[in-house]
């Protein structure tokens, strides 16, 4: 592990501290590219307007059309947080602006597979439906579009993924309108929106043409901030890069989480995660809120998360909640064998004290293909490898297929390569699409093998021994101040995710005792530029030297009604 100190420009560190931006919060902000305090404005007004982002003002027509007539509106989703919030959000949004006929379809994981097929397509059309909305999918449909257009749909494709290649050109589903920032010819900022933000932005757009329309005006118009608690939890669950707009929108729903303004039942998931929604931080929709759901989707059936987050009644909210406690911990404890036996097949890839391969690909009969993403994320940041984890399907009829989950690291382009792979060996991959860092696929199994050497293939021309070393980037040392209860607070208020990574400080530091915890938790009593403090690294079970270059985040725990300070520890430099 190579621990890297992340570069403050001392000029954009003195120009926000001039701008009223505490010493610390100045340090951390410059050093992600915060140039001026200008760009910490999270306020509404703030957001990239919808008109930007190609295809709203279509799509606000379209359903400003459909809506003046009464007709059916149905929206299909993913089985995903992200997914699931967009579903909410579009059926809240919608029903807010007037749309009385609105229903939703989630597909099955198992059975269905990702995104609107044309079986899909079809059920929709069985439901009476006349415009088939999708959310989080749908920019790689082809045939699902097709098919839906061909029952007399009109559809309109909200998604953020990347578009399906054809023999290296990008290949649009013959929609009536798309949104996608991704999409070609789409000027908008943020490429990073998550699905959720997606359909959000549509809502905007579709409110300010209803006001066009007469339908309301400035005064009268529906709120759509109270949708934004779910914006910032579909957005923060996905992994998508929080740019300057994503942050806005993170910041917006948890002012608003935090001061009670939130549907009840992600009030009643904050509760069965043991969480309190008055503190909400980005980390709890990341690792607390997020997971629930999603473990729905892996392992059972979706329409439990998305009924959670469309009732309105607390005790029935309560009620899902606890049902998909359960349900996650089940994904937990049959993520933990997964793991074990995973971390075993690559083990067995690995000769003593030789590096593993540039890429890691693991299947196993046993393995559970709800669960098999986490695993490879799991595996990922173990290893440091791209890695894909497979499971052998459940669906009827397709029990010789393997579908597989990869998750990548900076500098290998995961969607990228399997189209590599589609290429140099066509037929092997018979389904694939994602993005930079996740994917997936799904191969026979047979050809687990060809797969298998054709990634390691693309990995060991794409990876350099540079890339394939572990780092991590920290923000160096913290200054005594600043090692206080009250600024660790103000630190997990603000919002930090994927590409505006939390504070995580580095240094030197004595290490004056440590212990077991767990029996596999190591306890340390510290001393911190001479000072005593507690620490705690969680999952590693090896004794450190007396003095040890540690990267660590600030935590406080509290003990009779004492805060104190510690740290969590994250790596050392050995």
């Amino acid at each position: 592990m190579k621990i890297i100190v992340r570069e403050a420009p001392p000029r954009s560190v003195w120009a926000l501290e001039q701008a009223g931006v505490h010493p610390l919060l100045a340090q951390l902000y410059a050093a992600r590219g915060v140039l001026t305090a200008d760009e910490l404005d999270d306020g509404l007004a703030r957001l990239l307007p919808p008109v930007s982002m190609k295809g709203t003002l279509e799509a606000a027509v379209l359903l400003a059309d459909a809506m003046a007539v009464n007709k059916k509106i149905c929206v299909v989703a993913d089985y995903d947080c992200d997914g699931a919030t967009a579903c909410a959000v579009a059926l809240r949004g919608l029903r807010l602006l007037g749309a009385s006929q609105v229903s939703y379809i989630v597909p099955d994981r198992v059975v269905d597979g990702y995104g609107l097929t044309a079986p899909i397509a079809e059920r929709v059309r069985a439901t009476g439906a006349d415009i088939l909305v999708t959310v989080d999918n749908g920019i790689a449909s082809l045939d699902g579009v097709a098919r839906a257009r061909a029952l007399g749909m009109q559809v309109l494709v909200t998604d953020h993924h990347l578009p399906a290649l054809k023999d290296g050109a990008i290949v649009l589903p013959d929609a009536d309108v798309i949104v996608n920032p991704n999409q070609p010819g789409c000027a908008f900022e943020s490429k990073s929106m998550a699905g959720v933000g997606v359909m959000f932005y549509v809502l905007l757009a579709l409110r300010a043409e209803l006001r066009t329309r007469g339908v309301f005006d400035a005064a009268t118009q529906p709120k759509l901030d109270a949708l934004l608690p779910l914006v910032a939890l579909g957005t923060v669950a996905d992994v998508v890069k929080l740019d300057a707009n994503n942050r806005r929108l993170v910041a917006q729903g948890l002012k608003r989480i935090r001061s009670g303004a939130l549907p009840a039942g992600l009030a009643a998931l904050f509760s069965a995660a043991g969480r309190v929604a008055a503190l909400a931080t980005s980390f709890d929709f990341g690792f607390a809120v997020g997971p629930r759901i999603n473990a729905a989707g892996r392992l059972s059936d979706m329409t439990l998360g998305i009924e959670c987050l469309l009732t309105d009644d607390a005790g029935r909210a309560d009620a899902l909640a606890k049902t998909l406690d359960g349900i996650n911990r089940e994904r937990r404890d049959i993520e933990a064998g997964m793991r074990e036996q995973a971390q075993y097949a690559a083990d067995a890839m690995i000769d003593e004290d030789e590096v593993p391969p540039p890429a890691i690909a693991i299947f196993d009969p046993d393995f559970h293909e709800g669960v098999v993403g986490i695993v490879a994320s799991r595996i990922k940041d173990k290893l440091h490898r791209p890695t894909f984890v497979f499971a052998a399907s459940q669906a009827p009829g397709r029990e010789h297929e393997l579908k597989g989950s990869g998750r990548s690291i900076a500098g290998f382009h995961l969607r990228d390569a399997l189209d590599l792979v589609a290429k140099r060996h066509p037929g092997v991959l018979l389904r694939f699409g994602g993005h930079a860092m996740a994917a997936g696929c799904t191969i026979n199994e047979e050809q687990f093998e060809v797969f298998e050497q054709a990634l390691q293939q693309v990995a060991h021309e794409w990876l350099d021994a540079a890339t394939l070393t572990r780092r991590l980037d920290t923000d160096g040392p913290l200054a005594p101040q600043y090692r206080r209860a009250d600024l660790v607070d103000t630190l997990h208020k603000e919002v930090w995710g994927q590409g505006f990574a939390a504070p995580t400080f580095s240094e030197e530091v004595e290490v004056v005792s440590q212990r077991l915890v767990g029996e596999k938790h190591l306890a340390l009593k510290l001393k911190h530029q001479g000072q005593p403090v507690d620490g705690i690294w969680f999952g590693h079970t090896e004794s450190l030297p007396a003095r040890v270059k540690l990267a660590f985040r600030l935590d406080a725990d509290e003990w009779q009604g004492v805060k104190r300070v510690r740290f969590l520890v994250e790596a050392a430099e050995l």
